[in-house]
């Protein structure tokens, strides 16, 4: 067993990693960047080493940088996590080249499985069945657009070197295709350097479902069965589980043969997921289960498996990179129970889930689940990596055990100041297709509004905040119980003027001054009506603020163009996702801030268009 690992990675994955190299006996070297310079796995690890500035570019993705600190602080391995250079195979040669332990698939085995189209074309001659669609190298508009024709829409839109929903794109009918090819690339070129795609035939109820394998050294393979992720939004995962619902012993069969076959076809060694799509418009079949692709890394979701089995897949990872065999033999695992993972970010729903950033105050989570986190009350959500908070993991001893277990650690999850998913979880949990396990990739947004939380909590609730804080010393200006018979004042709920029925009676009796409501993992702040507060700084109507900071990579209009309401204004990238701003209603663009290529800060005004006469 190795002696000491250096972790090229961050928050929760860097600290799940630490967790079980401790355990094992391992010094931990982890590194960081500026922006990380407080973080939590720092302080959980024997050693760290400073990589550079605050952009992943600049420090988490340079190579170079990563090798030095190994070397500096006498690491003998390296665990890349997932995402940043985990799948990258150069920096894995590099990694073996400087003398060091990789932990993860050989530099070749990355190779084979990077790019969609050639992994689809390697799985067809080992046998293992994959999707209809286009893997060819004429990468024209116009024979793409030709081929998807002949496909038939609607088909889907894929960066070769994507994932995560990065350059993906839906198409629905022909005449949308030239553009949502265009924003597809644009979207995989920032994200992975590379704008070539693959098209594949729609799958009108699919489900994502995905096998966990291992390899070692020895020509051993195995599989610790599958995982259902259907529940996505916009093309990634929300909520993951093991096993799948629905997967009888036959098609279970299949698709693990299947996905060892894939791994043995590239020589896998360590840790991968092979990702299948499935039909499940008759339920989950063996022949109606495809190959979409293979991760060669760690996956997020890894802890259900972990749960299910028994197994730490992080010390199968460190043994196996170690020269060990595999742990186990395939009839020596099993399955036991059930398993559910919900990806708890700081994110506002009611703002198109775009990112929350800032200092996180309040973290609480409530339940008796695990919890995978790289963050802790008093930190802060950087603008610079994924606004990842935690993963929430439920066992128990069916699905609806751990779908219950889960939804009621969410419920009682408290952050403050920053927005989060909680509350959206708890309600995509509580639908009715997913506690039936009706699942398919479109639940969610077939959903829609049903699963966005309410935009202020309950009466109940406001009432019980308010009689909490008229009877503290900062109780509202100028209020007095004795002036108001009624039980009604006026306060901030999120900064925003609402006036709330109470009981006054029960002023004295409230027992949290702080103002903070909770209702299904969602926080609000009622605060006292402060006549120079109140108001706020508005921007006006017609102005279109940026959501978030982020880069301007598209204006579509110029100072003095007439626009209709719901006209594309301008597009902003942040956090390698585009957002399209659009005008609110017909008028004229009356004032132009947004230039191309710039980089805009949360809220600054991009454009102001005035309404048209009459």
């Amino acid at each position: 067993m190795m002696r000491s690992l250096l972790i090229a990675n961050r928050g929760e994955i860097a600290c799940r990693i630490i967790r079980t190299a401790r355990r094992l006996g391992i010094r931990t070297v982890a590194v960081y960047s500026d922006a990380d310079a407080d973080a939590l796995h720092l302080r959980q690890a024997d050693e760290a080493v400073h990589i550079g500035p605050s952009p992943a570019r600049e420090s988490y993705l340079v190579g170079e940088r990563i090798i030095a600190a190994a070397r500096s602080s006498g690491a003998e391995a390296i665990h890349p996590g997932y995402g940043f250079l985990s799948e990258n195979a150069e920096f894995a040669k590099a990694v073996q080249d400087a003398g060091l332990i990789w932990v993860g698939p050989n530099p070749a085995s990355i190779t084979a499985m990077g790019l969609k189209d050639a992994a689809k074309a390697l799985m067809k001659q080992a046998g293992v069945p994959t999707t209809p669609g286009y893997l060819g190298e004429d990468q024209s508009a116009e024979r793409l657009k030709a081929e998807a024709d002949a496909i038939g829409y609607p088909v889907l839109i894929k960066a070769v070197a994507g994932g995560g929903g990065k350059g993906m794109r839906k198409v629905d009918a022909g005449a949308d295709f030239l553009d949502a090819l265009a924003s597809c690339r644009r979207e995989a070129a920032s994200s992975f350097g590379n704008d070539n795609v693959l098209l594949e035939k729609w799958i009108t109820n699919p489900r994502h479902i995905e096998v966990q394998v291992f390899g070692d050294t020895h020509g051993n393979v195995v599989h610790l069965f599958e995982r259902d992720c259907s529940l996505q939004r916009r093309h990634q995962k929300v909520i993951e589980e093991a096993p799948a619902p629905g997967m009888d012993a036959e098609t279970r069969a299949a698709v693990t043969r299947a996905a060892v076959d894939a791994a043995k076809a590239v020589d896998y060694v360590g840790a991968g997921t092979i990702e299948f799509i499935a039909d499940g418009s008759e339920g989950l079949r063996a022949d109606r289960i495809w190959f979409m692709e293979m991760n060669t890394r760690l996956q997020v979701e890894h802890p259900v498996t972990e749960a299910i089995t028994g197994q730490d897949l992080v010390e199968w990872q460190l043994r196996v990179a170690s020269g060990e065999p595999l742990p186990k033999r395939q009839d020596e695992l099993s399955i036991e129970g059930w398993a559910m993972e919900a990806r708890l970010y700081a994110e506002d729903p009611s703002k198109g889930f775009l990112p929350s950033i800032g200092r996180l105050d309040t973290f609480e989570i409530g339940g008796d689940c695990r919890i995978d986190t790289g963050v802790e009350e008093g930190a802060d959500i950087s603008p610079f990596y994924d606004p990842m908070i935690a993963k929430v993991i439920a066992h128990g001893a069916d699905r609806e055990a751990a779908r219950r277990s889960l939804a009621a650690a969410l419920s009682g999850t408290v952050i403050w100041p920053l927005r989060t998913n909680a509350g959206f979880l708890v309600r995509a949990l509580s639908h009715a297709d997913f506690v039936a396990a009706r699942l398919d990739t479109g639940l969610i947004g077939r959903a829609g509004d049903a699963l966005m939380p309410p935009d202020r909590p309950g009466d109940a609730g406001l009432a019980r905040a308010a009689e909490a804080l008229v009877g503290t010393p900062i109780g509202p200006v100028g209020f007095r119980l004795n002036a108001l018979p009624r039980g009604e004042a006026g306060f901030l709920l999120n900064g925003v003027p609402v006036r709330v029925a109470f009981d006054p009676a029960k002023a004295k009796e409230a027992a949290s001054p702080a103002g903070l409501i909770v209702e299904a993992g969602q926080a609000w702040k009622l605060t006292p009506w402060r006549v120079e507060g109140a108001g706020g700084q508005g921007a006006g109507d017609g102005a279109i603020l940026s959501p978030m900071p982020g880069r301007i990579i598209a204006v579509a209009v110029a100072a003095g163009d007439s626009v209709t309401k719901g006209q594309k204004l301008v597009t902003v990238e942040a956090m390698k996702m585009e957002h399209s701003l659009v005008a609110p209603f017909d008028g004229t663009v009356a004032e132009l801030n947004a230039r191309e290529g710039g980089q805009v800060s949360e809220g600054a005004l991009l454009v102001k268009v005035a309404a048209s006469e009459g």
